[in-house]
């Protein structure tokens, strides 16, 4: 390998206050000229949401610059105020309520970061580029179709505005996926012809009722076991993997057939396991497979095979010698990587722009779980762009603005019948 690409190089900038800060763009204006502080809001303050923020304070220092938090939002104020408190800020600066995005988008942020659960996550990414905020957006992005489409559509006018989205999709931002993905480019194992994508694990954890619960309150707490919040877990967890093969092979799948049960789920209406056939076109079959069960094996990663060797994921490669340029990164926590290139793209003036590539990744993963659900063969040209599809305009309720109107319905809490049932949803 005779070249050293730097990350900081690779963004395009090799200082913070470089040529793009002094030309002026949009996030200049933020800036404290004499203390370059960089102003952060955070909406969805559990566990998720709070190591974002950790690894964007973290980013921070990587770059040598000062950051405050300066508005925290979330269903419910007692998280808010919690992280609020661990950071001290104020009080009246931490906003509780299915509506406190909005006053964090308000706040004089810079940035802000999403971790709420994925269903609310296109309301809150438009209202956030609405207000000219830079925005970190936790994967994945969207439940259904109309969710995904809308993200596409809230990243075309960030672009037009000048302001950055990086997703969740930490590989992307991992040094080893990004020197597999240049072997792949550049013909270290030929054509990809097929791979396995895998994600076989347990559940991560499950909220049980309170007496006297809402509905609301309940399915938001415990929005890990609700389609309608999450995405089922193909969409909201294995939805890293198929990233991965989405950008190795660098095209979407035409279609996608599978099928997947429950057998020991406790709450909500998602299944265990999925198993599903995506179609790459050109007889190029990617094998997607997910678990969440105790006591069952663990496996998550990726392989592909090509007509000249193998990838693992971003691990072994084998195959052809090629050359490619070292990639070095700031951090080797890919976590914080993805921030540290948010915040430089920003400050460049060069803004990174993931909100296609994470919707379209979502997509895939959505796609999987309706045909697993009814049992049917869905294609994706049917949930991108032909909007005489009945499946064009499906869209998961409750939704994220059912939430902000007033009470809302519990779903049943029992899964999809494949064959019996005619919509893509969970019955009830």
């Amino acid at each position: 390998m005779n070249t050293v690409i730097n990350r900081r190089s690779f963004l395009g900038t090799s200082t913070l206050l470089g040529a793009g800060l002094a030309a002026g763009s949009l996030f200049a204006v933020n800036l404290q000229a004499d203390t370059k502080k960089l102003k952060v809001g955070l909406i969805g303050c559990g566990g998720r949401g709070n190591d974002a923020l950790k690894n964007f304070l973290e980013a921070c220092k990587i770059l040598g610059i000062q950051a405050e938090l300066v508005a925290t939002g979330d269903a419910f104020k007692a998280a808010a105020e919690a992280t609020g408190k661990s950071q001290g800020l104020a009080a009246e600066r931490c906003f509780g309520g299915y509506d406190a995005y909005q006053k964090v988008v308000a706040s004089d942020c810079d940035f802000v970061l999403m971790a709420t659960p994925p269903a609310f996550r296109p309301v809150h990414l438009a209202a956030a580029i609405e207000a000219g905020k830079h925005c970190f957006i936790e994967k994945p992005v969207a439940v259904d179709p109309v969710g995904a489409r809308a993200i596409i559509a809230t990243g075309e006018k960030a672009k037009a505005k000048g302001l950055a989205i990086v997703a969740g999709t930490q590989r992307r931002h991992t040094a080893e996926y990004l020197r597999n993905k240049a072997l792949i480019d550049a013909g270290a194992i030929g054509q990809i012809k097929g791979g396995v994508v895998q994600w076989n694990g347990t559940i991560p954890w499950i909220a049980v009722r309170r007496d006297g619960e809402s509905d609301a309150s309940y399915m938001t707490r415990n929005w890990l076991s609700f389609t309608e919040l999450s995405g089922d877990h193909i969409v909201e967890q294995h939805v890293h993997n198929l990233d991965v093969a989405v950008w190795f092979l660098g095209r979407l799948p035409v279609s996608a057939e599978g099928f997947g049960g429950r057998a020991r789920r406790e709450t909500g209406n998602q299944f265990d396991f999925f198993s599903i056939d995506y179609d790459f076109g050109d007889g190029v079959h990617i094998h997607s497979q997910c678990r969440q069960i105790s006591g069952t094996h663990g496996a998550v990663g990726e392989l592909f095979t090509g007509t000249e060797g193998v990838c693992y994921g971003g691990g072994k490669i084998t195959g052809k010698e090629v050359k490619v340029a070292e990639i070095k990164m700031d951090s080797g926590n890919a976590y914080v990587q993805e921030h540290v290139d948010l915040i430089r793209s920003a400050l460049a003036g060069k803004p990174l722009n993931e909100a296609k590539t994470v919707a379209e990744s979502t997509l895939v993963a959505i796609m999987g779980r309706i045909s697993a659900y009814t049992g049917g063969l869905v294609r994706m040209g049917d949930l991108l762009q032909n909007d005489k599809a009945a499946l064009y305009n499906f869209a998961c309720t409750p939704a994220a603005l059912d939430f902000e109107k007033g009470p809302i319905k519990l779903p049943a809490e029992v899964p999809a019948i494949p064959g019996n049932d005619a919509k893509p949803h969970v019955r009830g």
